[in-house]
């Protein structure tokens, strides 16, 4: 099979698709034929040897896709040789073919392809978490959602908006994106790149909620987006960091909480993945679910084979992407 292999930790462009041996399931494993691969920031930095966990040498890079049941392994009881999955590993997904314990396999419906199923996997579970039991998320909250372009931003405006949240507030850092969010479901859109934005952001927040401010923030950027932010939330708002995409990463003045009661917690998606498959399982239904009624659409920018891997990670380190970008390959052509 071909796989992009990382020989050493370092930039990119240093690693390469090459032909490896298929890799063959374990007792409680699955052998996926991929036909698409999730492409999302914490590959680059894996693969640069920047990420809280490294790989053991060589390796392939990528944390997510959807493909065919290809064989099993003993034990195996969920799945069967023909079966449509997602898959989620720690790494290994930019390959033709990808070996997985069966509890971070997802059945994945006949109508939603491997290239939405692979969209739909890390950054809208990191969303859904980040909203729904992090932040508490309830119909008919006002939802403030920072670098709202990005892959995680973009899928929280996109459930917010389809859980049924009353006000989508959408921050960009570019206004060139703004039409991205929008039709993702956002009801405004703020432009956080304004040297104003400490007042300016509360004050637009203010003015479309009558003064309430938001009471939920979703923050992937840090900086001075995140300070604006504090500034913006309801009495009794939640805000919830799942990262620092600005390389920014802001100090809290605790005193501040204090006085607007308000609450901020971080996300850290791997640990659900890890600690608790289960509830990773029932969000992943969930969103699927949300996609075959209609509510969830994901937003891919760019598809790309697997031998432009390289373009589309660097697309993704520029900030030139707007919600996914996939890879597409191998079983099925990424349907």
């Amino acid at each position: 099979m071909k796989a992009v292999m990382v020989d050493e930790f370092g930039p990119l462009e240093t690693a390469q698709v090459r032909d490896v041996p298929d890799p063959q399931p374990g007792a409680g494993e699955i052998l996926i034929a991929l036909g698409a691969a999730d492409v999302n920031f914490p590959d680059i930095l894996v693969m640069e040897g920047a990420y809280q966990l490294k790989p053991p040498l060589p390796f392939s890079p990528g944390k997510a896709g959807a493909g065919i049941v290809e064989a099993t392994g003993s034990g195996v009881t969920r799945f069967k040789a023909g079966d449509r999955v997602a898959v989620e590993v720690e790494y290994g997904a930019y390959a033709q073919k990808v070996v997985a314990a069966e509890h971070l396999c997802y059945a994945l419906p006949d109508e939603i392809s491997f290239t939405d199923a692979a969209a739909l996997s890390l950054v809208y579970q990191t969303a859904h978490f980040a909203l729904v039991e992090r932040a508490g998320f309830t119909a008919g909250d006002t939802v403030l959602v920072l670098g709202a372009s990005g892959g995680v931003g973009l899928a929280a405006v996109q459930l917010a908006k389809a859980l049924g949240a009353k006000t989508v507030i959408a921050g960009v850092r570019a206004l060139s994106k703004a039409q991205a969010v929008r039709d993702g479901g956002a009801d405004l859109v703020v432009d956080l790149s304004v040297e104003t934005l400490r007042d300016d952001l509360r004050d637009q927040v203010n003015a479309a909620t009558g003064g309430h401010g938001a009471d939920i923030v979703i923050d992937p950027v840090g900086g001075a987006a995140h300070a604006a932010a504090l500034r913006a939330m309801a009495w009794r708002g939640r805000m919830v960091i799942v990262g620092f995409a600005s390389g920014d990463i802001p100090q809290i003045r605790s005193n501040y909480l204090l006085v607007k009661n308000i609450a901020v917690s971080g996300l850290q998606w791997s640990d659900y993945r890890d600690r608790d498959p289960d509830a990773v399982a029932a969000v992943q239904a969930e969103i699927f679910a949300l996609c075959k009624s209609g509510k969830l659409v994901p937003h891919i920018s760019k598809i790309f084979p697997l031998d432009e891997f390289a373009t589309a990670l660097g697309m993704l380190k520029t900030g030139q992407a707007e919600g996914k970008i996939v890879l597409s390959f191998g079983a099925g052509g990424g349907k």
